[in-house]
């Protein structure tokens, strides 16, 4: 199932995706909540299935961000070894474990909302990722358990003003300005990606492509981040995680986001993101 957030007219309802069409689930979903969806989704699901109708035309909606009040937004760093290596040449040491950080949710924005510049930085960068949630509250999961936590997955851009990124060691001011975590198109659920570590993650600014890679190349996996996690912390339905980037970021070539520049994220089945960069005015 493809579950979504959409908005028509001055309502935000919460659907799934079926072909070209969003089947209105607002009347069985009791909410446009996705964070409270997912805490009840197994319980839903089998009516949520059954559901055909209203049905909307995806044309004619405005995808919004598929959950919008997560409880945390967690991400890693440097989780490609090419990446890695990039960031290394840039002088950002290499980790010698998992590298977690905050992007506070008030970043989040929707899969074809703007990516805003702010005046207080002038190094925007993007980083195309494979992003998951949370299904189920866990704690201290086996690695070998952990993929059953995974409600479902998403394509997410982790957005970083890496002037302020370096200004403080937990990354967090620079990963978390507003309109610098756009996620979506919707929320592919864990059982139609058989293997989430067998797909391509690719990045386009104006066309030119940026980064591409297989998730197959993450240094450490789903399972293994979510064992590591929740090892210090409860995660909870809802809980977003982005699973890092590839090589081929701004940082490394001098070239960071403009005001104009579009910038689309695709992972393949899961659809793709595309967002617009503007200066704050």
């Amino acid at each position: 199932m493809k579950l979504c957030r959409f908005r028509d007219g001055g309502a935000t309802r919460i659907g799934k995706i079926v072909g070209d069409n969003v089947i209105d689930l607002s009347a069985v979903a009791g909410t446009d909540s996705m964070r409270l969806l997912l805490q009840n989704f197994a319980a839903l699901r089998p009516a949520l299935e059954e559901v055909l109708a209203p049905v909307y035309k995806l044309s004619s909606v405005r995808l919004v961000a598929p959950i919008d009040d997560p409880q945390k937004f967690l991400a890693i760093g440097m989780n490609y070894q090419a990446h890695a290596d990039e960031a290394a040449a840039a002088g950002i040491p290499k980790p010698t474990s998992q590298l977690w950080f905050n992007k506070q949710v008030s970043c989040i924005a929707g899969p074809f909302d703007g990516i805003e510049v702010p005046k207080a930085s002038q190094k925007v960068d993007y980083e195309a990722e494979l992003g998951f949630i949370i299904g189920r509250r866990c704690h201290d999961v086996p690695v070998e358990e952990a993929l059953s936590a995974v409600a479902g997955y998403f394509v997410c851009n982790d957005v970083t003003a890496r002037d302020w990124q370096f200004r403080s060691p937990t990354y967090t001011l620079g990963k978390s300005f507003d309109t610098h975590g756009p996620i979506g198109p919707w929320i592919t659920t864990a059982d139609e990606v058989p293997d989430p570590h067998a797909l391509t993650l690719h990045l386009t600014v104006n066309g030119e492509e940026r980064q591409r890679s297989s998730t197959g190349d993450m240094i450490y996996r789903i399972e293994g981040q979510i064992a590591y996690l929740s090892t210090v912390m409860t995660l909870e339905p809802g809980d977003i995680i982005a699973t890092g980037t590839p090589a081929g970021v701004g940082i490394a070539s001098n070239r960071f986001l403009q005001p104009g520049d579009v910038v689309r994220v695709e992972v393949d089945g899961l659809g793709a993101i595309e967002n617009t960069v503007f200066a704050e005015p």
